[in-house]
């Protein structure tokens, strides 16, 4: 099974904004950006990355509301997993970043934090507690409780974690083994465009099809749409809590015509939302801007924290994430 099929925007909020067309653009703010080494150790067949200023969202109450709402159980357990393994990743994390990749026809999914961790004295927890790792070549790999995940520390600042397959292929990816994201031209190039930001994400082209059918809903059934998603490329969005919520999603298509009717059936679907929608879901779809330009699809949103907290209680924020 595609376990990233219901992650397509995970953490970083658009499974609301997609369906609510609710979406939120970037304030400068502090950036979440990943290391050399972790950049290493994602295997380069990306489908899906998505990058978050960790202590941003844990001061963020309007982040911590949708994150508990949304979050899909996958990455629920490789959160579950770090915060429930003594690592004290709630107090040392910095940046964690979640990466679907592909292997074969199914996608793998590995975490990677950021922060400044107390190696020393995990690793003296899990001699106390009597855990014993397995060796990837000269790499211990760490079983986290009874989750199935485990751990591996690339060095003071950095860890990855995840199924054990899913870290064996992180540690191919950085050893050299196979081949990793910074040979990725194609997300290279579109990450220097977002990772300024405090939550960012890329999507590659079969990542951006499968958000943009969530996007479009019931309008994906028609015709026009099978047209604008054979030529869409790739996505990305950002998105800051700093200052209200506000996010910003940016779709690449392969022409310039492509994206205009793209944008034309995205505003039909707005229409469509607001038609049966409370006075609250209508402003919020009012200040909604769909726009295409120069190949490119972009929406944008923004609302103050409590007109977000009240939408998260709407019929259709609800019907969205059912």
């Amino acid at each position: 099974m595609n376990t990233w099929k219901n992650l397509k925007l995970g953490t970083v909020l658009a499974v609301m904004i997609a369906a609510t067309l609710v979406a939120m653009g970037a304030k400068a703010a502090e950036a979440s950006q990943l290391s050399g080494d972790a950049r290493a150790s994602i295997p380069k067949d990306v489908q899906q990355i998505i990058v978050v200023d960790y202590k941003a969202m844990q001061n963020s109450p309007a982040a911590m509301q949708l994150k508990d709402r949304v979050l899909p159980p996958e990455l629920k357990r490789l959160e579950n997993a770090l915060t429930t393994s003594g690592l004290k990743v709630d107090q040392d994390c910095e940046t964690l970043a979640f990466a679907a990749f592909r292997v074969g026809t199914g996608t793998r999914i590995i975490g990677v934090a950021q922060g400044q961790f107390q190696n020393q004295s995990i690793l003296a927890n899990f001699a106390k507690q009597k855990i014993k790792p397995v060796m990837v070549r000269n790499t211990p790999v760490w079983p986290m409780g009874s989750a199935g995940m485990s751990v591996a520390f690339l060095n003071q600042t950095t860890m990855i974690f995840g199924d054990r397959e899913a870290l064996r292929d992180a540690l191919d990816a950085r050893d050299g083994l196979a081949p990793n994201f910074l040979q990725n031209g194609d997300m290279m190039n579109e990450m220097a465009m977002v990772d300024i930001r405090p939550v960012w994400s890329l999507l590659d082209q079969k990542g951006t099809q499968t958000m943009m059918k969530s996007v479009m809903g019931d309008a994906s059934q028609l015709a026009d749409f099978d047209t604008v998603k054979n030529r869409m490329r790739s996505a990305r969005y950002t998105l800051d809590f700093g200052n209200g919520v506000k996010f910003n999603m940016t779709v690449v298509m392969s022409d310039t015509t492509t994206a205009a009717l793209a944008a034309t059936v995205m505003k039909g679907v707005v229409m469509m939302k607001k038609s049966g929608g409370s006075p609250l879901e209508k402003s919020a779809l009012d200040e909604t801007n769909v726009e295409s330009s120069s190949g490119t699809l972009t929406v944008d949103y923004s609302s103050s924290d409590r007109q977000f907290a009240d939408l998260l209680t709407s019929p259709l924020f609800q019907q969205v994430v059912r």
